[in-house]
């Protein structure tokens, strides 16, 4: 009922327009059921007796009421039309918006992949089924018991064959349907597994051509999409089932009506007129069973696709604003008092274990620490990306879930691992950071981060465009027009997860220096895998396996801190990376 619950929802604004589908379908059907009878009529009173008097009469009749039945079914499908696409369009809506407010817990539970599939297949299933509901599940059932009480009203003999074939049918189609339902419930999440697969092959495009991976993808998309199509070939060979036993039974009733039907024009007790009204009153029968099986064939894939998409429109954000937020950072000071912290369903050890220190606002803090230490969760922690398990984290000296989340993540900038930029041109990637900025702060921001220089080489300059995800440029051009965009924030605190890696050490030291005099009262933390982007920082803090394992200056971690000597020993000597071991001397 929940489903149903939050489906109807996003119907409400059409509910005009979806009540009056199902009227203009049952006038439709009214007015075409008339049809046999005038028919009927024409044969018996007009044909038969030579009568073109009223053969011109009824026949006008029929031309006006087929009219009617036209002008019903155009308004028909112009509603459910109007219904269907607007309540597809709420849905995507609906869960569009719902993501927006995820939380990085909510966002791992779901693949993306998983999440365009139900913003475009599934919704696709639900408004053909919704458009089917209202102008086939309503013209076929009312059509059905219209046809069946005219055949009775015609002749209860032979309108007792169609009864029996109904009943028969009916419950054929019940079993094939409910055996198809569970191969539909499967389909959906093989498409998942398609859509991964195309969606990670093309954004890595570049990738799969450099290391020529091509028939690996290519293997990779093959067997996807076979288990789409192995699975639908399931549902098919029990759909086939449908349509010779349809065929079966039409052509049946067919033979036993003309047969019965010629025996009681013979003995008087059916008119010629009659028995032609009865055969086109079957087949209305059978072909609103066949509508009806279309119909129980959408709704079974479409059942799914419900639950799928009514789960992400009531999925709650982990993270929820108080009841009196606080709007006001005071500074840029950090506090971890005793934090923990667990993914959420991880099991083991927490990914950060009783982090208990104190950062002053202002200060430069770098971080280091090998693949998996949790340096980026440590940050994440600051922003309330997530929400810790155990503890709290302190910013300006209050608790970050006592803050309104815009407020405090427009006070904590961070420029994240993975740098993205979305197409449009410069200008318009680094007014994400303001979007009130002018072009000189636009500059400002962009000399401080060292991305004015190479800007000014392109001909278009800050109009220069930018393709989507950024490939037309560099990945340290790319990094240095992402903090740009952070520092157009004005932040009180600001993060480098990694943001620098991309670029040379010499224009590094650069970006350091500017922050050094440009934002001295702006708290920056900066992650790092080379000691020189954090050896001139205020403290560092060096993370091992989600534990502070030292914290301090430079030269107090060089006679104190053991990782921190193997580091600086390893990259001073010739080393590279953190996790590459260094050069011999």
């Amino acid at each position: 009922m929940s489903v149903l619950k939050t489906l109807g929802g996003q119907v409400r604004e059409f509910t005009k327009d979806s009540i009056l589908t199902p009227v203009f379908m049952i006038l439709e059907v009214i007015t075409e059921m008339m049809i046999p009878f005038l028919m009927a009529s024409i044969i018996d009173d007009g044909v038969q007796k030579g009568d073109m008097q009223h053969i011109y009469q009824v026949g006008a009749c029929m031309l006006l009421v087929a009219f009617l039945s036209l002008i019903c079914g155009i308004l028909g499908g112009k509603f459910g039309a109007s219904a269907s696409a607007g309540f597809a369009r709420n849905l995507r809506k609906a869960m569009f918006t719902n993501i927006q407010t995820f939380s990085f817990q909510n966002i791992d539970k779901y693949s993306t992949a998983g999440l365009v599939t139900r913003l475009t297949t599934d919704v696709t299933n639900l408004q053909m089924a919704y458009q089917m509901l209202l102008r086939m599940f309503v013209r076929a059932p009312f059509s059905l018991i219209v046809a069946m009480c005219m055949s009775f009203y015609i002749s209860p003999r032979l309108a007792s064959i169609y009864l029996i074939a109904v009943i028969i049918l009916g419950t054929l189609l019940v079993l094939i349907m409910t055996r198809v339902t569970g191969y539909f419930n499967q389909v959906f999440k093989k498409y998942d597994d398609l859509n991964a697969s195309v969606q990670e092959n093309i954004s890595a495009i570049r990738v799969v051509k450099a290391y020529v991976r091509e028939d690996y993808e290519r293997e990779k998309f093959k067997k996807a999409s076979d288990n789409v199509y192995r699975m639908f070939v399931k549902a098919e060979k029990v759909l086939t089932l449908n349509a010779p036993l349809m065929s079966a039974t039409v052509y049946t009733c067919i033979i036993l009506i003309s047969w019965v039907g010629a025996k009681m024009i013979v003995s008087s007790s059916l008119t010629t007129g009659n028995l032609m009204s009865l055969l086109t009153y079957c087949m209305n029968i059978l072909v609103s069973l066949m509508m009806l099986s279309m119909v129980f064939v959408m709704v079974s894939m479409s059942s799914a696709s419900a639950v799928r998409v009514a789960e992400i429109i009531n999925e709650k954000s982990s993270l929820t604003n108080p009841e009196n937020p606080d709007f006001v950072v005071p500074d840029g000071s950090i506090e971890f008092r005793q934090v923990s912290f667990r993914y959420q369903g991880a099991s083991g050890d927490p990914v950060l274990n009783h982090i208990d220190l104190k950062i002053r606002s202002g200060e430069t803090i770098g971080i280091i620490g090998g693949t998996g230490s949790s340096k980026s969760t440590f940050v994440n922690m600051i922003s309330r990306l997530y929400d810790v398990t155990e503890g709290s984290v302190l910013v300006g000296g209050k608790d970050v879930r006592c803050y309104d989340l815009d407020t405090l993540r427009n006070n904590v900038a961070m420029v994240l691992q993975k740098n993205v930029l979305f197409s449009g041109t410069i200008l318009d990637n680094l007014r994400w950071g303001d979007e009130n900025a002018t072009e000189e702060e636009c500059i400002h921001a962009c000399k401080l981060a060292c991305a004015d220089e190479f800007i000014r080489q392109f001909p278009d300059q800050y109009d220069t465009y930018i393709e989507q995800g950024g490939t037309n440029v560099s990945g340290g051009q790319k990094q240095r027009l992402c903090i740009a965009r952070a520092l157009l924030k004005k932040p009180r605190i600001l993060v480098l997860d990694d943001s620098t890696s991309a670029v040379d050490t010499a224009t590094d030291a650069r970006i350091r220096k500017a922050f050094r005099e440009e934002i001295p009262g702006t708290t920056k933390i900066i992650i790092a895998q080379r000691i020189s982007s954090v050896m001139d920082a205020d403290r560092i803090l060096v993370l091992d396996n989600g534990q502070v394992n030292g914290f301090g200056t430079h030269e107090e971690l060089l006679e104190t801190n053991a990782i921190y000597q193997e580091v600086y020993e390893s990259q001073m000597s010739g080393g590279g990376d953190f996790d590459q071991p260094g050069g011999e001397n």
